[in-house]
């Protein structure tokens, strides 16, 4: 195994370990030992910068499924290192910050840390992995472990309702995306993304390009919380604030934005690609800022925060999809786009994840996270206060603070929409800087409301359930990192440029790998142009909306609340439980003859429908054997047995009935020259008929006085049904030979590669040795199992 398949798979290694740690070191905190991990992962791929920086790739293979073209190839490149350095740096971050979160005599810390090795395992495997296959199955342990890491409160009927909302809505994303993983391989011919990437040109015009690109949108936008599926990540906050600051602003929500960026060469050259990413990723931006600044929750606001930066991000992608429809790169405006999407990408994970972390120790420190219950708190946490000024001023996109750079070059690139004369943007494109504007007004108010309500104003300590202080320090270094990479990257942006930022819009944008480096080059100040304006603009008008807060914000009690997409999503639920109910009731009632008659009605439907859509009915009499008076009186019996088996009257009589058949297609076997299979036909007809008189000697007779003529003739239409469609399969896969018959390799082989002579017996234990294995191996189970019931003859228990 390669040493990055290692690094993949370390989390896993270590998770495996966890219970063992916990258990065995109880005086130590077990954060201390799964912090090793994300550290030197984190060291490792750093040391990978240098090779990427010169746009080389890191690439190995693990043979998986070679037959069926699904390998574990693990591909680092500059979009893929991003990722890595992000999960890896602020999962190291988040595991320190959780040691001093979490007490370790409080909480079940071998479960939060299984569960978040396990996330960031599976996210490193859906950012390296360049098979579609192997990056579905990571793409899922995603969900399935954020799952976990949500409901890790799980007596919280919060938390349990928050997880439950987040794994169906991404599941539903995810398997939709499985979907479009299919169209692509069955169009290319491939699962390895590189391959489809350069036979992109080849598909654009097939009739599956477009179902596969809406399918795999459909799983990068409920991955992202894109509107309307935005609706699971205000929930998800009910997990404790480690989970919210790894996974819902620097991982988890940033995998769906991953997906746009590694498929855009593939779908980007089409307008529906560029209409979908963009014109969703936009209306986000403006919907999770106007719900940011109606919360009260410090976590809640931070939630609709950040649906509202990945709609920002998700736009930039949609508008950089652009620059792959123009040959000339050196003026292309429209790869700026892209570039601010990369920038912005990091900056969001520095200014967000400590605001997570703020957020946090807030709560700890204070009970509550409640603006209208804060305020005063900055003579009280000055150091919390200082990072939370840094962190919320760089959201609102304010100098020197790095949030500002990306979010000038936003602007940018939204104004740049105008000039985009294909697709009907130079004319509905004028929407797209209008609602970045507004949506970046609103940002900048609850930007402000965040970090004056909590840290200025009134103190009320009356209304908070614990007397604040300033927290350990343990708990403030890794929001102190964090901040200190925001006025970093806001003061020296360029340090990023050539060793994370450039790599990455190449692999975006293919065409950028054989230009020249230097490409990226950021700045704070540009001249008066029109983002600029646009800045000054949104600076005014939020300070003017945020002083005059109060008396506006009793619009949002205007809003019709019984017309939510929560409300759509709660009401959906009850009908499907209710409708689950009822058919639940409806069908399992208890009666085997019911169960029976469904099973039987699915066969006829299947089987009869399969056999007339794809006209496999044939019938072919050339090549039947001629038809003797033994076989003829033999048919005779088991007919007569079958029709005196519909008239018994006593439970004995229909024994001895369905005997005589059974006993009589011994006969034929013997007729075809085929004595293993009559003499295994008797034994377990006579097995069978002793069995059958064992138990159905304490039964009455049968009684079919009461039976309904309707319950009569659903019986003969049934019978009559299952009995018609079997005749039919065996005539039609006797008369219609699809493949060569296997026979003639056993007639071929029995001997010299078995040394039999015995067909049957060859292939029973040799050629199909397994199988029989594995038919003993039950047939022993089932009889240790019936040997026990008999043996300890159980009797009730005394009450």
């Amino acid at each position: 195994m390669s040493l990055l398949h290692l690094a993949i798979i370390a989390p896993f290694l270590m998770a495996i370990l966890v219970p063992f740690l916990y258990k065995g070191f109880r005086p130590v905190h077990t954060g201390w030992f799964v912090l090793v991990i994300p550290i030197l992962l984190f060291s490792y791929f750093l040391r990978l910068i240098p090779t990427i920086k010169n746009h080389e790739i890191v690439q190995e293979t693990l043979q998986w499924i070679p037959s069926y073209g699904i390998n574990f190839t693990a591909y680092v490149d500059g979009l893929g290192l991003l990722f890595a350095l992000l999960i890896t740096g602020i999962g190291a971050l988040v595991v320190l910050y959780s040691i001093f979160y979490l007490a370790k005599d409080k909480e079940k810390l071998h479960h939060f840390y299984v569960y978040l090795l396990m996330f960031m395992g599976a996210m490193l495997g859906v950012v390296l992995s360049d098979n579609l296959i192997v990056l579905y199955g990571f793409w899922e342990l995603t969900s399935f472990s954020s799952f976990l890491l949500i409901g890790y409160w799980y007596h919280r009927e919060r938390s349990r309702y928050g997880a439950q909302k987040s794994m169906l809505i991404t599941v539903f994303g995810g398997l939709s995306m499985l979907g479009g993983f299919l169209l692509l391989q069955l169009m290319t011919g491939s699962y390895s993304i590189r391959e489809i990437i350069a036979s992109s040109g080849d598909i654009v015009t097939h009739e599956w390009f477009i179902p596969a690109l809406v399918l795999v949108l459909l799983g990068a936008f409920t991955k992202s919380a894109q509107f309307p599926f935005h609706i699971w990540l205000p929930d998800a906050m009910e997990a404790p604030t480690p989970v919210s600051a790894y996974l819902h602003s620097a991982t988890m929500v940033k995998a769906g934005i991953y997906l746009v960026a590694r498929l855009s060469p593939v779908f980007a050259i089409s307008e529906v690609w560029l209409w979908l990413v963009a014109g969703f990723g936009i209306v986000t931006l403006l919907w999770g800022s106007f719900n940011a600044v109606r919360q009260t929750d410090l976590k809640g606001i931070l939630a609709f925060s950040t649906v509202s930066q990945l709609g920002l991000i998700m736009s930039l992608l949609g508008i950089g999809a652009a620059a792959l429809h123009f040959d000339h790169l050196d003026d292309n405006i429209f790869i700026g786009a892209t570039i601010a999407a990369v920038f912005h990408l990091i900056n969001h994970a520095t200014f967000k994840g400590s605001l997570f972390m703020v957020a946090g120790i807030v709560d700890h420190e204070t009970g509550t996270r409640d603006i209208r219950k804060l305020g005063g708190l900055m003579q009280i946490m000055p150091i919390t206060f200082t990072i939370a000024l840094i962190g919320t001023f760089s959201m609102a996109g304010l100098p020197p603070f790095n949030g500002f750079l990306s979010k000038e070059m936003f602007f940018a690139s939204m104004v740049n929409v105008l000039q985009l004369n294909i697709f009907q943007f130079d004319t509905w494109g004028v929407l797209f800087p209008v609602l970045a504007w507004i949506a970046s007004v609103f940002t900048f108010v609850y930007s402000m409301i965040l970090f004056f309500k909590t840290f200025t104003g009134t103190y009320q300590p009356e209304k908070l359930p614990k007397k604040p202080h300033e927290a350990p320090i343990g708990m403030l270094i890794s929001p102190i990192v964090l901040a200190l990479l925001v006025v970093t990257f806001g003061i020296f942006p360029n340090i990023l440029t050539g060793n994370i930022i450039e790599p990455a819009t190449a692999a975006i944008v293919p065409s950028l790998l054989g230009s020249t480096e230097g490409f990226v080059h950021i700045q704070f100040w540009h001249g008066f142009t029109p983002e600029l304006w646009m800045t000054i603009g949104v600076i005014a008008l939020g300070i003017l909306l945020y002083k005059t807060f109060p008396k506006w914000k009793g619009l949002y009690e205007r809003l019709p609340k019984k017309l939510t997409l929560n409300q759509l999503y709660d009401n959906s639920l009850v009908i499907s439980e209710k409708g689950a109910y009822q058919l639940n009731n409806k069908m399992m009632n208890g009666s085997v003859r019911t169960y029976l008659i469904y099973v039987f009605l699915f066969l006829i439907g299947s089987v009869g429908f399969t056999l007339w859509k794809r006209n496999a009915f044939h019938v072919q009499t050339d090549n039947l054997a001629s038809i003797t008076i033994y076989e003829i009186i033999l048919t005779a019996i088991v007919i007569i047995g079958s029709i005196m088996l519909l008239f018994a009257k006593s439970r004995l009589a229909s024994i001895i009935a369905l005997g005589s058949v059974g006993y009589t297609m011994s006969l034929f076997y013997v007729l075809f020259r085929a004595p293993d299979l009559a003499l295994t036909q008797l034994v377990i007809e006579t097995i069978s008929v002793a069995l059958f008189l064992l138990a159905f000697y304490h039964l009455p007779d049968i009684n079919t006085k009461n039976e309904s003529r309707s319950f009569k003739l659903t019986n003969a239409i049934v019978a009559f049904g299952v009995g018609l469609t079997v005749a039919l399969v065996a005539i039609s896969s006797h008369s219609t030979k699809l493949f060569d018959s296997i026979s003639q390799y056993y007639v071929e082989n029995t001997y010299e590669k078995a040394a039999g002579q015995n067909m049957v017996n060859v292939t029973l234990v040799d050629f199909r040795g397994f199988d029989t294995m594995f038919e003993i191996a039950v047939l022993s189970i089932a009889a240790l199992g019936i040997y026990g019931m008999i043996k300890l003859r159980l009797t009730r228990r005394k009450m």
